[in-house]
């Protein structure tokens, strides 16, 4: 679950960790309001307003912009509140705007010039240990610095059994030039920072960037938070921040009814129960020629409901040209399936215009074949793998 910037600053703070403080506004009225209330409070006198989407790259698409007055507060908070804002991670229609987060100005002059670096904490799959990635090219595209300087780019695994220790922290500090005050701030700032990641059962805490200010403060400046689904029953405030008006609607629809549902930009919609079998299925549309619409799990219980209801969500897609069901009948017995897709598809009747493939395997498999080849509907049922395949390939032709 992708959080706000707001919301992962909340999480941050919570920990200990020094943020870029804010007040999230829904209008250009409550923006000069919460403008007025963060000088108060912090003094400062400029305002960063930045939109709230769930994507990166804010600025670039005119999404983040520095108010000097609160005359220029009401006027970008307008502009940017309800515009749909396109980044480089968001569609070409974008994404639009409901809310703004009015922050402190944190550049502000000093002892020392500001400095901006990158830090992640995720897990590294390859080797199962949660990592802190860090450069000093902060305020940049990762991927840019990975591809053009990697060698600015520094890695701390850190050993589950014992935690991030003292001399990793240092490290990190060192490794990022700092000295002096700046140098204590920032292991603790990594300390703060790990502790967030680990305690809120994050998969991803990206701080983008990281400001040292001209008197050696190290704060948040961003934050990009991804939660782990798997742990929001033991976060049940952080379950309450998710914000379904940033998601995929199909797929929200799709969590609602109990399918694990992801769309994707191909023409041939997946119908399958169990996740290997489902990428295995996408691999071979991909050889067929096709490109996959969805990953579509309907798990072990594919009666005509659940087979209907998937049906329906596969369709919301217009460019979905055949749909293939693969399923393997380990738990679920293939003619139960079977009938099911019978079923849901008279039910449905001409909602369903494209061809439908359907390979059943596994117990009850030759009675499944039956059901389909005698339905009397336009469904080609399928025995062998490649024969799917072949059929996928013949109905796109």
């Amino acid at each position: 679950m992708n959080l706000h910037e707001y919301q992962g600053k909340e999480i941050l703070s919570s920990f200990g960790v020094r943020i870029q403080r804010g007040i999230v506004a829904h209008n250009a009225n409550e923006a000069v309001a919460a403008a007025k209330q963060l000088t108060a409070e912090t003094g400062t006198g400029w305002h960063v307003i930045k939109a709230q989407v769930h994507a990166g790259g804010r600025g670039k698409g005119g999404g983040v912009k520095l108010a000097k007055n609160l005359q220029e507060v009401e006027e970008i908070a307008g502009q940017i509140i309800g515009m749909n804002l396109v980044t480089p991670q968001t569609s070409a229609e974008g994404k639009k705007v409901h809310q703004v987060l009015i922050a402190e100005d944190v550049y502000y002059p000093g002892d020392s010039e500001p400095e901006e670096y990158y830090m992640s904490v995720l897990l590294n799959r390859a080797t199962g240990r949660n990592m802190i990635m860090y450069s000093t090219e902060g305020g940049m595209d990762i991927e840019t610095v990975a591809e053009e300087t990697p060698h600015l780019i520094f890695t701390e695994e850190i050993d589950p059994a014992v935690g991030l220790l003292p001399f990793q922290a240092r490290r990190v500090a060192f490794n990022l030039g700092l000295s002096g005050a700046a140098f204590k701030e920032m292991t603790k700032f990594v300390f703060a920072l790990y502790t967030a990641y680990v305690k809120s059962d994050s998969s991803l805490f990206e701080i983008n960037p990281v400001l040292k200010t001209s008197d050696d403060k190290i704060m948040a400046v961003d934050a990009k938070v991804t939660l782990d689904d798997n742990a929001l029953y033991r976060h049940k405030d952080y379950a309450e921040m998710r914000d379904i008006r940033e998601e995929n609607p199909v797929e929200v629809e799709a969590k609602s009814v109990g399918l694990n549902y992801v769309d994707l930009d191909g023409n041939v919609g997946c119908m399958v129960n169990g996740a290997g079998l489902a990428m295995a299925t996408m691999d071979l549309i991909k050889q067929a020629g096709g490109e996959p619409a969805n990953f579509l799990d309907v798990g072990g219980t594919a009666d005509a409901k659940r087979v209907e209801e998937a049906f329906r969500l596969i369709l919301k897609d217009e460019n979905v040209k055949a749909i293939l069901i693969n399923i393997f009948g380990g738990i679920v017995r293939c003619d139960r399936v079977a009938q099911g897709v019978v079923d849901a598809y008279k039910n449905m009747g001409d909602d369903i215009n494209v061809p439908i493939i359907v390979r059943l395997q596994g117990t009850n498999a030759d009675i499944a074949k039956e059901l389909i080849d005698n339905s009397g509907l336009d469904v080609q049922s399928a025995v062998q793998f490649q024969e799917a395949a072949d059929k996928v390939q013949a109905v796109l032709a």
